[in-house]
């Protein structure tokens, strides 16, 4: 397989070093004015190149040439053939293709009125055409022909969305700064302003001395405790702990109080049923 790959691409080699060359002869081009009088009209030759050709908005262009084998003279009909239309201050490029006759005669028409959409956008600066010709048989050729003229392209129309994708200015953020913990004497205040309560509770209850002969019982101090614990959750709450956090604790803490008073008062209830 490897003998036959190398064989084929020598074979392809010598064949296209034996290859014929294309040339071009009568190459022709004419300038028709729109009242269809002849407003220019030379032969072209490949060895230099005419003036340059200006069109009109109302001008047609007319080249005429035919495609023959360099060696015979014979006329030949390219697989490919292309006009191109290059602008080389824009880099700009259009090609045209051309149909060639089994003669290999061929006419490529030009109409300023209705130009094809392969010429590129035109300026100021002349478009530099040149002839591509393209055969399996033959090798490539490439024919400079002439500058050519046009009027200036109209600009594109603007899309009404077309700031839409231009750069867009950057977005600055500003952020607030972080707020500043409270003086430390203020959280003092605040703090003694919510024991407060408890300060007065216990004062009124020296005064009062109520008789609480069954506090320290297992019902009721495990009752008083959840208290406690719910108490202390709160100021947790108020110091570091977030929502979430207290509805979760706080959930579990009620209802631990729940089962702890329900105790507290079956115990309640038993003792003043057994003094009975």
């Amino acid at each position: 397989m490897g003998f036959r790959s190398l064989f084929f691409a020598l074979f392809s080699l010598i064949a296209i070093a034996h290859a014929g060359q294309l040339t071009v002869q009568s190459p022709r081009f004419t300038v028709i004015g729109p009242d269809g009088s002849q407003l220019r009209s030379e032969s072209i030759s490949l060895s230099k190149r005419p003036g340059p050709i200006t069109l009109g908005v109302t001008d047609t262009l007319k080249f005429t040439f035919q495609v023959a084998d360099e060696t015979t003279d014979k006329g030949i009909q390219p697989h490919q053939t292309f006009l191109r239309f290059f602008d080389s201050t824009t880099g700009e490029e259009g090609i045209q293709p051309v149909k060639v006759l089994p003669s290999g005669k061929a006419k490529f028409e030009l109409n300023m009125a209705k130009p094809p959409s392969s010429l590129p956008p035109s300026g100021a600066a002349p478009l530099r055409v040149s002839l591509l010709l393209g055969s399996f048989v033959h090798s490539p050729a490439a024919f400079d022909l002439f500058d050519l003229y046009i009027p200036p392209s109209a600009p594109a129309p603007v899309h009404p969305e077309e700031a839409l994708y231009h750069p867009r200015p950057e977005l600055a953020h500003t952020f607030h700064p972080e707020p500043n913990a409270p003086l430390r004497f203020i959280s003092a205040f605040f703090a003694a302003l919510v024991l407060s309560p408890w300060v007065v509770l216990f004062g009124l209850w020296g005064v009062v001395r109520p008789r609480v002969p069954h506090l320290f019982s297992p019902s009721i101090l495990s009752f008083v405790l959840s208290l406690a614990l719910i108490e202390g959750l709160l100021f947790w709450y108020w110091i570091e702990l977030r929502l979430g956090q207290i509805l979760l604790y706080g959930s579990g803490a009620a209802t631990l109080t729940l089962l702890t008073g329900k105790q507290a008062l079956a115990g309640i209830a038993a003792r003043r049923t057994s003094s009975k």
